[in-house]
């Protein structure tokens, strides 16, 4: 399964858009058709094993173990060139509380990686079951486009997001932390806002962590069946996964950026939490 995944990737489609003034990256990988499409409400979740569970992997399947209940394991269903998951031993659900700071110690401990969560209520397949995601930065979008920028605001290619940057880890994980509990209380969503997030290191700047807020799970597009889209935290970092090839081949660089538009937090939410973040309300 992972050989093909592998091949699958080396085969895959990719080609570059400029999207509301920044260049992103349309990638058709049709290997990624079951995470696009998932069902990830409550009763469909129920119905099925957990597919991150140790009981439930394939017997084929081996992991590392790494940090506080942590196990590395290859992605058979790659984006990116060496995509790992790293799956919590415990089945408990899928939340960034107590999670910004592993973020940060996993991309310390992966130079050239970028970390990735993605929320129960946008992107993640497997919502009951708290996971995160590893993969190779190179090539990325959003390191292009924060770099050499201090944050906390990012708008890129119809997106907007925080940046949180810098040496030292306990401020990166403070100012994080602060952001999500705005976040929460500007939108009124709990427990967590839904959100994405994106972490790595390089060695001028330290700590780089993107937090992308979401307005929108899917585009209205997908549930029309026009368009099988469904931005995760890696589509947010500049790579829109295409499974399809009829979607691959017509996007165009304005429907891009319309679909970051729409699933992005609306802009006036936007704007509270940095007058917020300014304030240190």
């Amino acid at each position: 399964m992972l050989q093909r995944g592998v091949t699958g990737l080396a085969n895959a489609l990719t080609r570059p858009l400029i999207s509301d003034g920044a260049e992103v990256l349309v990638r058709h990988i049709p290997h990624r058709v079951a995470s696009t499409t998932a069902a990830v409400d409550r009763e469909s979740i129920a119905r099925r094993p957990c597919f991150l569970c140790a009981a439930n992997l394939p017997p084929e399947q081996k992991g590392l173990a790494w940090g506080d209940g942590f196990t590395f394991l290859c992605n058979p269903f790659p984006i990116v060139e060496r995509h790992l998951t790293v799956v919590h031993r415990e089945h408990r659900p899928q939340q960034i509380a107590g999670q910004v700071g592993t973020m940060l110690d996993l991309a310390a401990a992966l130079p050239g990686f970028f970390v990735i969560y993605n929320g129960p209520q946008c992107g993640a397949s497997a919502p009951d079951h708290l996971h995160l995601q590893a993969g190779s930065r190179d090539g990325l979008p959003i390191v292009r486009e924060t770099a050499g920028k201090a944050g906390p605001a990012i708008e890129a290619y119809g997106m907007r997001a925080l940046l949180f940057r810098g040496p030292d880890r306990s401020r990166v994980r403070g100012e994080t932390e602060r952001a999500l509990a705005l976040l929460s209380a500007v939108t009124g969503r709990g427990p967590e806002p839904w959100c994405n997030v994106a972490a790595w290191t390089e060695p001028a700047s330290g700590f780089s962590l993107v937090l992308y807020p979401r307005g929108k799970h899917r585009p209205e597009a997908f549930h029309t069946g026009e368009l099988a889209v469904s931005p995760a935290t890696i589509d947010m970092s500049g790579i829109l996964v295409a499974p399809f090839p009829r979607d691959f081949e017509r996007l165009s660089g304005e429907d891009v950026a319309a679909v970051y538009r729409e699933v992005t937090i609306p802009d006036d939410q936007f704007r509270d939490v940095l007058a917020r973040l300014e304030n240190r309300c």
